[in-house]
């Protein structure tokens, strides 16, 4: 391919004395505040640039990139970050857009301390460290302000400023002194004193570290960016009820047609414009209609009928669907062209057991899947499993109960009231292999030794999926490859993680980033089908 032609006209010099860049530089420079000299400590903030202090020549050349303006120095926001973010996430540093950010020296030193171990939390703080290693290896003078952009990241056109002078205030209530939250504290109350002028702002993940802030006048927010929703009942559940005038508006030039035993319906209409691939609809009026959207194209929609596997021909593994959601569930975890499929829902729904339900009966019946591995996040997330004697599975197995629990169900045929159990107490021989058989073909692998495996023709359970921080997530679905099917539970109501919420739990940024996928499918069950007394115990207490 040919290089393009040269210009005929290079860069030309802007001069100094030009009205329009005089003009331009004297709206965007910002002198710093005045303060007494005894107690004048400006950080680089606020500290005038060079090319504030006298115009250069700069040569402005069509061939670069336009870059997104800068604000003003005085319009920005001058947010100091607690440890804490930086240790939750690696890259907030370039998550805060045209504001600027302040690091106090105690920050750097606990971000010393944690540095050490395999931990994630030790992999975050030697990545901050990294990019800061390489933000001040890309400028002059760190008292100047380092340019977040410096490293790539465009969407950031701040600063960052270190705390290169000493910061003294009296703050309204005496606090302990060598607590890391309350030197923090005093830097901030220090920088409002200083900069009067500018928004101080103090982000932290630790709850009591804000509300000390608030009480001491200081302003102080928590770290938003991680929220994939920020409100938990705005999460896409997979299910769209059909209103009562659905035919009426949508029955005019219905095509129909059958395929490999399904029956599509291309429908026209207002409401398809707000359909999405793989959501499953429902109408339950005089033309009942239980459907999966398969295509959206304008204002037409391609349905396709399900399976009914809340008919005892079409068990799975013995277990039939005993409502609405465990049926669109099972249509998802029996279809071999959906490779990711997330369930969630309180304890009781049946997550686990219509899961185990479907990877056994596609991994000993029709060897869709070669083996079954099923691993959970452990409380804490992350950290060592122990010293226990034993191999990985069996150090492990404290952790799956639940595991444990729904195989008897299997094993047993007391699944549901259809399964037919022998004189012996289990089911016949050709429905239920034996259980050594059965476990076999399951693998319990832990988290920690999830990095860098690959997983060919698997079929994947991650349980407990609301204790995974999104990076966690990214490193387990990316280990699938050809032939695996990766299927995460978990209740976001029952986070035990900490600094993860429902709006930042990987199981909510996984359902919300694979929405709409030709591949993947999500629902949320809705009854338990445990037992009466859970039923009545999940609603009373």
């Amino acid at each position: 391919m040919p290089l393009p032609k040269l210009p005929a006209r290079m860069g030309t010099l802007v001069r100094a004395d030009d009205a329009q860049y005089r003009a331009e530089r004297a709206r965007e420079a910002v002198p710093a505040p005045k303060t007494p000299a005894a107690k004048q400590v400006v950080p680089a903030a606020a500290a005038p640039t060079p090319a504030a202090e006298s115009p250069r020549l700069s040569v402005v050349s069509g061939a670069r990139p336009k870059k997104k303006a800068r604000l003003p120095v005085a319009r920005r926001k001058l947010f100091v970050l607690d440890t804490n973010v930086l240790l939750h996430d690696s890259n907030s540093l370039f998550k805060f857009e045209e504001h600027d950010i302040f690091l106090p020296m105690i920050v750097l030193e606990e971000l010393d301390h944690q540095k050490k171990g395999m931990s994630e939390v030790a992999r975050n703080a030697r990545q901050v460290s990294r990019s800061l290693d390489g933000l001040v290896g890309a400028s002059v003078a760190v008292q100047n302000g380092l340019e977040l952009d410096a490293l790539g990241n465009v969407e950031a056109l701040g600063s960052l400023h270190f705390q290169t002078t000493a910061l003294h205030s009296q703050l309204p209530i005496e606090l302990p002194h060598g607590k890391a939250d309350n030197i923090i504290l005093n830097v901030v109350h220090a920088l409002q004193e200083t900069l009067p002028k500018r928004q101080i702002i103090l982000v932290s993940k630790d709850i009591n570290m804000r509300l000390k802030a608030l009480s001491l006048g200081l302003h102080a927010e928590d770290y938003f960016n991680d929220h994939v929703l920020d409100d938990s009942d705005l999460l896409y559940d997979g299910v769209m009820p059909l209103p009562e005038n659905f035919w009426a508006k949508h029955g005019k030039d219905v095509e129909s047609w059958q395929q490999g035993g399904t029956t599509y319906y291309r429908v026209t209409g207002p409401l398809c414009s707000e359909f999405i691939v793989n959501e499953f609809v429902y109408f339950e009026g005089e033309l009942p209609l239980y459907a999966q959207v398969k295509e959206v194209t304008g204002k037409s929609a391609v349905l396709a009928t399900l399976r009914d596997y809340s008919h005892g021909k079409n068990n799975v593994w013995g277990i039939t669907a005993r409502n609405r959601e465990q049926n669109f569930a099972l249509n998802l975890l029996m279809n071999p062209d959906c490779d990711f499929v997330s369930l969630l829902g309180q304890a009781g729904t049946g997550k686990t057991l219509l899961a185990l339900a479907a990877a056994l009966t596609q991994t000993l019946e029709t060897k869709r899947y070669t083996e079954i591995i099923i691993t959970r996040a452990t409380v804490p997330v992350g950290d060592d499993i122990g010293f226990l004697p034993g191999t990985e599975e069996e150090k492990m197995l404290p952790w799956m109960g639940a595991l444990e629990d729904n195989l008897e169900v299997l094993h047993l045929g007391t699944g549901n009231n259809e399964a037919m159990p022998s004189a012996n107490g289990g089911q016949e021989w050709g429905k239920s292999p034996t259980m050594e058989i059965i476990r076999s073909r399951i693998k319990v692998k832990s988290l920690n030794f999830m990095r860098g495996r690959t997983f060919l023709n698997k079929f994947l359970i991650i349980d407990e999926a609301q204790n995974l921080t999104p990076k966690q997530m990214k490193t387990l679905v990316t280990r699938a490859g050809p032939g695996t099917k990766i299927v995460c539970l978990g209740n976001i109501a029952q986070i035990d993680t900490p600094y993860l919420t429902e709006g930042s739990s990987g199981l909510t940024y996984v359902v919300d980033r694979f929405k709409g996928w030709p591949h993947a499918g999500h629902i949320t069950l809705q009854r338990g089908e445990r037992s009466r007394l859970a039923d009545y115990a999940s609603e009373a207490l």
